[in-house]
């Protein structure tokens, strides 16, 4: 699966495509929706489901 780093080439074209990723993403013309949520505490289980392929899109913790 490509990354951002998969797209640069320099630390400082890294830092550019980032800056400007995260300006679209606050501009609301890319979407990513949370597919798991899961609480700090559950941690070991998300990383589990992650290392399973057990997820989809976005996991996040929550504190």
């Amino acid at each position: 699966r490509p990354t951002l780093f998969s797209y640069t080439s320099t630390d400082v074209d890294f830092r550019e495509t980032a800056e400007d990723l995260v300006e679209i993403v606050k501009s609301g013309k890319v979407r990513m929706p949370i597919n798991q949520r899961y609480k700090l505490s559950d941690a070991g289980q998300a990383h589990r489901d992650l290392e399973s392929r057990k997820t989809t899109g976005t996991t996040v913790l929550l504190p």
